[in-house]
């Protein structure tokens, strides 16, 4: 059942620093890394996605995710996640000591095989192996799985919800903590989101933690509307709306971090971001990736003058 108000606070997850960063041909210098990371978390963002584990011969992008992890770290109250593809991945997330580790199944057996060459059950199996080595070792990083595809998929078609609900279950049997939902590729609308996440919800309940939607076809803002309807508090985006899937030709990313924020404030949802401060760390990332697209309209449009901006510190400054 729809909700029938908003939450009063949401939480936008930063994954620009993988998720996008390994889309584009660019390689950004540790240190600006660590750079985008400061002025994030002195804009009020606490949970970013701050790298993967695989191997650097497949994303060099992202082969100092170790050194990343380690800075992240020092920042006080920061949910630092990485991404793993497998148990290899989920090890080393444990010997750096991320906070949680994102763990992606896709609900398409094409993608999934193109994606990470398992089928979707084979990543359950490694799920549950990853949960058997966390607890072993006494850790308490967080299991999250993002049920990709989970809207249709480039190579396959049409994902079945059925499929996408079994995967679901079949995540949370093996061990997983949360599990969000992502359009990986762009196919979803307002409508198809309301119906997914209230059936995922009613499997889940509240370990259906987050949502991940891509600005594809233009609907990434209003899919958020979508699913805050049906209680999601929690939501991926990417400074610039940088990211996007190697299997989703013409993608332009994932939602736009600044806009998102601009968004959920103009609501009344409270994001703890300042907004103008996104706005200047991405006119960097502007000038740190001088040969790359970047998206989102407000950083082209600009704040209206009519908007109120919150601080972190929820003090307000009127812009006018």
């Amino acid at each position: 059942m729809l909700k029938t108000s908003f939450p009063s606070r949401a939480v936008i997850r930063e994954v620009g620093l993988r998720d996008g960063l390994q889309s584009i041909q660019t390689i950004l210098p540790t240190e600006l890394k660590c750079e985008w990371i400061r002025r994030a978390y002195e804009a009020g963002q606490r949970e970013m996605e701050v790298g993967s584990y695989v191997p650097a011969r497949l994303l060099p992008q992202l082969a100092d995710t170790a050194e990343v992890v380690a800075f992240a770290k020092t920042l006080l109250d920061l949910v630092v996640s990485v991404l793993v593809p497998n148990l290899k991945g989920a090890e080393r997330a444990l010997e750096t000591g991320a906070h949680a580790m994102l763990v992606p199944l896709s609900a398409s057996h094409a993608h999934s095989l193109a994606n990470l060459r398992k089928t979707p059950d084979e990543v359950v199996a490694e799920i549950a192996r990853m949960r058997a080595v966390r607890d072993a070792a006494g850790s308490k990083t967080r299991i999250e799985v993002g049920i990709s595809t989970a809207f249709g998929c480039t190579i396959q078609g049409e994902v079945p919800h059925e499929e996408v609900l079994r995967c679901l279950q079949a995540v949370l049997d093996a061990g997983a903590d949360q599990v969000g939902l992502a359009d990986t590729v762009g196919y979803a609308g307002p409508g198809a989101v309301r119906e997914l996440f209230e059936k995922a919800r009613r499997i889940a309940g509240d370990r259906l933690a987050c949502a991940h939607f891509h600005d594809t076809r233009g609907l990434a803002l209003a899919n958020v509307h979508a699913a805050l309807e049906t209680g999601i508090e929690r939501f991926d985006a990417s400074l610039g709306g940088i990211g996007g899937c190697p299997h989703a030709p013409g993608a332009s990313g994932n939602a736009s971090t600044e806009d998102l924020a601009f968004m959920l404030d103009e609501m009344g949802i409270e994001t703890g971001l300042d907004i103008v401060a996104l706005l200047a760390l991405r006119a960097d990332l502007v000038r740190w990736l001088p040969n790359e697209m970047l998206h989102g309209s407000l950083s082209r449009a600009g704040l209206p003058k009519t908007f109120t901006v919150r601080s972190p510190n929820d003090s307000t400054a009127d812009i006018r």
